[in-house]
C-alpha cells in the first residue's frame, strides 16, 4: 500500500485527502466511485473480459492514474532481450500497468515490426501480461501500403484505400494480417477454456497531424474518417473480433487548447467507431520546438487533460493520456511536479484513466539518447519512485481484478 506524498504536491494532497483515502482503498477494488453511467463499447458482442476491463478503467479513473509504458520488457536504455526485465521494473519492483507495444512492418509480412521486436514475442508478452493482470495497447505505425513507403510518406493514399477506391484490396489485406495477429493471443481460464486477451487498439492516431500518410493533409477529412469507421466495422462485423476496445488520440500540438472541442473532433468517426478518448501530448511535456514557459506548459497542460475529460464524460466513455512524456525526462521533478501535479489540479484531469509513455531506445544498439521512462542511475529515479509510491498512482502490482 502507497501513502508516501511528494513534498511539492503536499498541499494538494491535504485538499484531496477524502479522495485519496478512498484512492487507498481502490487499490483493492474497482468498484470505486465513478463519473459514468454503465459505460458500454462501441462492439455489441465484446467478450466478457474486454467489457470488464473498460469498465474498471471507468470506474479507476475517477480516482487514480494507471502508468504505462512502451517496449518496457523487450528492451531498455542499457540492455536488450533480458527475460522478465524492464527498466520501470528495475526502478520500482513493478511492471508498469499498462504496456505498449507497436505492430508497424505486420502489414508486410515482416518477422519483426519497426522497433526490430519480433511478433511472435510481442503476442507472447500480451498474453503473459494478462496472465498477471495488466493491460496492453496496440498502435500500428503502418507502412504506405499503395507506394510501399513509411508512415511517414506524405503520398495522398487513404482516397485509394478507403471502399471504393483503387487500392481497397490492400487495406483488407492488411487488417486480415492483423486478425491473424490477433486470433493467436489465445488465453487459458481456469475452467480450461481459451479466448482472446483483451487489447486498446489505437489505430490511425495523430491524424490531425501532417506527419503521417493518413494525417490531415495527405489525407481530407472525409477520407480519414471512412478509414476509420471501415476499420472497425471490418473488424467487428466482418471479422467478428470482439476482444478490442478502441482508442481514437490525436496530437495536442495540433489542438487550439482555446477551442479544445473543434480541435479533438477533427476526423471523429462517431462515437460509436469509439471506446477511448485520447490524447498523444508530448507538446505541453517540454518538447524542444513549444517555447512557452514552464508555468505557461503546466497550465496549458491541465487544460488538455481537462478538455479531453470534458469530452469523454460527455459521451459516457473514457479517457487517456495514450501516449506522450519527455524525451530524457530532463526535469528532475517530471513525475510528481508535471504530471502528478496536473492529475491532481482539477477535478477533470484527474479522470485520466492511463498515460503511456514513450519506448526506452537501447543506446548501444541505437547510438541516441531517446527514452521517457527513467533506468537504474537516472537522475530522475527517485522522483520515479515517488510516482511510484503516490496513492492516485497505478502499475501492475497494484491492479486487482481488472478482468472481473
Amino acid at each position: 500500500m502507497k501513502f508516501k506524498f511528494p513534498g511539492k504536491l503536499l498541499l494538494a494532497a491535504l485538499v484531496a485527502i477524502p479522495l485519496l483515502t478512498a484512492c487507498s482503498l481502490a487499490k483493492d477494488s474497482a468498484a470505486t466511485k465513478s463519473p459514468f453511467t454503465k459505460p458500454t463499447l462501441v462492439t455489441p458482442k465484446a467478450t466478457a473480459k474486454t467489457q470488464a476491463l473498460y469498465r474498471n478503467l471507468a470506474a479507476l479513473s475517477y480516482s487514480h492514474l494507471l502508468f504505462g509504458h512502451q517496449n518496457t520488457t523487450a528492451y531498455g536504455v542499457k540492455w536488450i532481450g533480458e527475460a522478465n526485465r524492464s527498466d520501470v521494473k528495475d526502478i520500482t519492483g513493478s511492471y508498469p500497468a499498462v504496456f505498449g507495444w507497436d505492430i508497424g512492418h505486420l502489414e508486410i509480412g515482416d518477422a519483426n515490426n519497426l522497433d526490430g521486436i519480433r511478433f511472435d514475442f510481442i503476442q507472447q508478452e500480451i498474453i503473459n501480461t494478462f496472465n498477471r493482470g495488466g493491460i496492453s495497447t496496440i498502435s500500428w505505425h503502418m507502412r504506405d501500403l499503395v507506394t510501399g513507403g513509411s508512415s511517414w510518406d506524405k503520398a495522398p493514399t487513404v482516397a485509394k484505400l478507403i471502399p471504393g477506391g483503387e487500392a481497397h484490396a490492400k487495406l483488407i489485406d492488411a487488417l486480415d494480417k492483423f486478425v491473424e495477429f490477433n486470433n493467436a493471443l489465445k488465453v487459458t481460464n481456469s475452467d480450461g477454456s481459451t479466448e482472446l486477451a483483451p487489447v486498446i487498439f489505437r489505430p490511425w492516431h495523430e491524424h490531425n497531424g501532417d506527419w503521417f500518410w493518413w494525417g490531415k493533409g495527405p489525407s481530407n477529412e472525409a477520407d480519414y474518417i471512412a478509414l476509420w469507421q471501415f476499420t472497425i466495422d471490418y473488424l467487428r462485423n466482418e471479422k467478428g473480433v470482439t476482444n478490442l476496445i478502441y482508442a481514437f488520440s490525436p496530437d495536442r500540438s495540433r489542438m487550439d487548447i482555446n477551442n479544445p472541442m473543434e480541435g479533438y473532433m477533427y476526423g471523429y468517426p462517431g462515437d460509436d467507431y469509439v471506446d477511448i478518448i485520447g490524447l498523444d501530448n508530448y507538446w505541453d511535456l517540454g518538447h524542444p520546438y513549444n517555447k512557452v514557459s514552464a508555468r505557461e506548459s503546466r497550465d496549458v497542460f491541465i487544460k488538455s487533460l481537462a478538455a479531453v475529460s470534458k469530452i469523454a464524460q460527455q459521451k459516457n466513455k473514457v479517457a487517456a493520456l495514450t501516449e506522450g512524456g519527455q524525451e530524457t525526462v530532463s526535469d528532475d521533478g517530471f513525475w510528481t511536479d508535471i504530471i502528478l501535479d496536473a492529475i491532481m489540479a482539477d477535478d477533470d484531469a484527474r479522470r485520466i484513466s492511463y498515460f503511456l509513455v514513450w519506448r526506452n531506445a537501447n543506446k548501444a544498439k541505437e547510438n541516441i539518447d531517446h527514452f521517457y521512462a527513467p533506468y537504474k542511475g537516472h537522475k530522475s529515479e527517485a522522483n520515479f519512485l515517488e510516482f511510484y509510491n503516490n496513492p492516485v498512482t497505478i502499475f501492475e502490482d497494484q491492479l486487482k481484478d481488472i478482468y472481473r
